[in-house]
């Protein structure tokens, strides 16, 4: 079948991406428990100095025991403001973030009960800039359809940047590349603000 089963991450990592351009139907799943030590509450970006970290703090901390649908999103700190300041703070020297800014903006000023609506709102929005045609259906349901490629857990904050995730992620000009080298899967993010429009043709390929 002509399906993949995906993470439903928050601001998903550039080989996650590439998966959406190959199948015409990518499955999220909203019941499923939620995993931590993923991407499902957090990215990762390039800085002058490094790697960085973004998380979306949760209520009841990182074990769960819900499914994803139901994980609640804290507000007790004020990490959208720190996301955009470092979003920006790293950014806003390359070629493309004003391009972007404005929807990046106004997203981290509303405030989403849940962390699995957060993360499809941000899908949704990468499926519309990046011309995305695969149609992603949410599986109310834990239960791993039959004949359909289950791609969960691939990359984990633990493997991202492996021989084989290394490989698999397409080559584009990085702000801080000359200082750190070239970074591979990181955030979408980081493809879109240093190669703009061309990402689609960059993930696609």
């Amino acid at each position: 079948m002509n399906k993949y089963i995906i993470d439903n991450q928050y601001f998903i990592s550039v080989n996650y991406i590439k998966y959406l351009f190959e199948k015409s139907h990518i499955n999220i799943l909203s019941c499923e428990a939620y995993q931590k030590m993923s991407f499902r509450n957090r990215c990762i970006i390039a800085g002058s100095n490094g790697l960085i970290n973004l998380s979306v703090p949760v209520e009841n901390g990182r074990n769960q025991k819900c499914p994803f649908k139901d994980v609640r999103i804290s507000y007790r700190q004020d990490w959208q403001t720190n996301h955009w300041r470092t979003l920006t703070s790293c950014y806003n020297k390359s070629a493309f973030f004003e391009y972007y800014r404005d929807w990046l903006e106004a997203f981290f000023t509303r405030q989403e009960t849940f962390l699995f609506d957060l993360n499809l709102q941000i899908l949704e929005w990468l499926k519309k800039v990046l011309a995305i045609k695969a149609e992603i259906i949410v599986v109310n349901d834990d239960k791993v359809p039959a004949a359909i490629t289950d791609l969960r857990g691939r990359w984990l904050p633990k493997n991202f940047q492996s021989p084989e995730a290394a490989a698999a992620c397409p080559r584009y000009f990085q702000v801080f590349e000359d200082k750190i080298g070239f970074q591979p899967n990181l955030s979408v993010l980081d493809a879109l603000f240093n190669a703009g429009p061309a990402t689609a043709q960059l993930l696609a390929s």
